[in-house]
């Protein structure tokens, strides 16, 4: 099979998949809440966006000594989530929390809606790649004990989440010395409406990548092509950026797109970490993805 007929493919495989794969938990009303589990809190927090012209939903996991010492700070991972998901999956659908307890980290899990974590095209108060880094990223350094700068900080996310977290250390590698991708969704900026109407994609898919990067040739597509953004690095660029994590599973319908990437990353000599592990685009590969990411972020946040 050549590499046009596994790129459709996977698309058309994309489309039909969001709505069976377990990214989006049960419709609840949101409240300021905690949610115990081991010996840590997740509590979630709304943030009046003026970017967003709304208020934006996000929770957080404090490590367990956080009160014991008002003096000491700490690292932060951000953790993203995919397309039909919320702001609450990673703590929900996962056990986050179990993991977590293992490490002195700030976890932030932001909402992204079906945004793709860029500045939409076509409606003007979606700037989710914005908000994130001018307004919550600032809120979280202004609220927490947090060390407040680029050694201390990781962002991570699954499938919509792992592309946007590449992006964001690929377009502002002073905030991250540490990305990682689960599944990513990395080829989205590249799925023009003329690809998506070839597949036969219908629904929130296609209709949410229209809605982010707009027309085929918009410059919001090229702004936020992860795979154009590497292939015309810099040499002196790609020594300021972050390690990159990046995994797939064996049977993941992305994991072309995936392999791609990691030989791109080899090719511009970008520090990296490629693994291609047993699974498909489910929570038990996130779950055990997030356990090994925690495992690598000790060599560079901790």
């Amino acid at each position: 099979m050549n590499y046009w007929r596994s790129f459709v493919y996977s698309i058309l495989f994309l489309a039909l998949s969001f709505s069976v794969f377990a990214q989006s938990p049960e419709t609840k009303q949101l409240e300021n809440k905690t949610a115990v589990q081991t010996s840590l809190t997740a509590q979630d927090f709304k943030l009046s966006s003026k970017l967003m012209a709304r208020e934006m939903p996000y929770r957080v996991i404090l490590p367990k000594n956080y009160e014991a010492n008002k003096a000491e700070k700490f690292p932060v991972i951000f953790l993203l989530h995919g397309l039909l998901g919320r702001f609450d999956n990673w703590a929900d659908k996962t056990k986050l929390k179990d993991y977590a307890a293992n490490y002195n980290y700030i976890i932030v899990m932001p909402e992204g809606n079906n945004g793709w974590y860029t500045d939409s095209a076509t409606v003007p108060n979606d700037k989710y790649e914005s908000y994130i880094v001018r307004e919550l990223i600032p809120e979280i350094d202004k609220n927490y004990r947090t060390y407040g700068d680029r050694k201390h900080r990781a962002i991570a996310g699954l499938s919509m989440g792992g592309y946007g977290s590449l992006k964001f250390g690929l377009k502002n590698p002073e905030l991250f010395s540490l990305v990682g991708s689960f599944s990513g969704a990395l080829g989205a900026a590249g799925w023009t409406a003329k690809i998506l109407e070839a597949t036969g994609a219908k629904g929130v898919m296609p209709d949410s990548i229209k809605a982010a990067y707009g027309a085929d040739d918009s410059p919001t597509r090229a702004e936020n092509d992860i795979f154009k953004m590497v292939r015309e690095i810099t040499p002196e660029k790609a020594k300021t950026l972050p390690f990159m994590y990046v995994d797939c599973g064996t049977e993941d319908f992305l994991i072309t797109f995936n392999r791609e990437f990691g030989n791109l990353l080899f090719e511009k000599k970008i520090p990296h970490e490629f693994r291609v592990l047993p699974g498909v685009h489910d929570w038990k590969f996130w779950d055990s993805s997030v356990r090994e990411f925690f495992e690598v972020s000790e060599r560079f946040i901790k």
